[in-house]
């Protein structure tokens, strides 16, 4: 019997340009949003995506990408992990912002990348992490639930839209 292996997850890489394309194409096809932010990042000139931007811009905090990604290299979904909190962040982005490929849901891979975020949110000494969602997100609310997430007060947006703020110890 073959034991399956369970995903990983990666920094972003040049070896799995294809894979990523897939998977960025795969979401713009849907039409929804692109979240985490970064899978919105133009992918043409993939050497340049992947480029890390040490020269941060006017209110934006040090982050770090990975990839999650299963036994055949299939990009699954990306995590981005912000390492501190604006006030903005606090109300509206959290620590962990993260999405898996439409074809993908309601596999479990949600909860398992959040689970595999936390390990890196430990790594970089994030003790206590913020991860939100969307009032009308109910897959994403329970996926944070399922990782230890404490549901906290709520952010309404500008335009009504409620945000729901957990935090989870790690």
């Amino acid at each position: 019997m073959k034991q399956e292996k369970r995903p990983s997850v990666l920094h972003p890489t040049m070896e799995l340009e294809t894979e990523y394309l897939s998977f960025y194409q795969e979401w713009k096809a849907s039409g929804e949003a692109m979240i985490p932010w970064v899978i919105a990042k133009d992918p043409s000139d993939f050497p340049v995506m992947l480029e890390k931007d040490e020269n941060l811009p006017e209110g934006w905090v040090p982050d770090s990408t990975y990839w999650l990604v299963n036994e055949d290299n299939k990009v699954l979904g990306v995590v981005n992990i912000r390492h501190r909190l604006t006030e903005r962040l606090l109300n509206e982005g959290g620590h962990i912002g993260y999405g898996i490929r439409p074809s993908e849901r309601r596999k479990g891979y949600a909860t398992k990348l959040l689970e595999l975020s936390l390990e890196k949110t430990k790594e970089i000494g994030i003790t206590r992490v913020l991860v939100v969602c969307d009032e009308k997100n109910t897959g994403s609310a329970k996926t944070i639930m399922n990782n230890g997430g404490v549901a906290d007060t709520d952010y309404i947006e500008e335009d009504g839209n409620v945000i729901k703020r957990f935090w989870i110890e790690n």
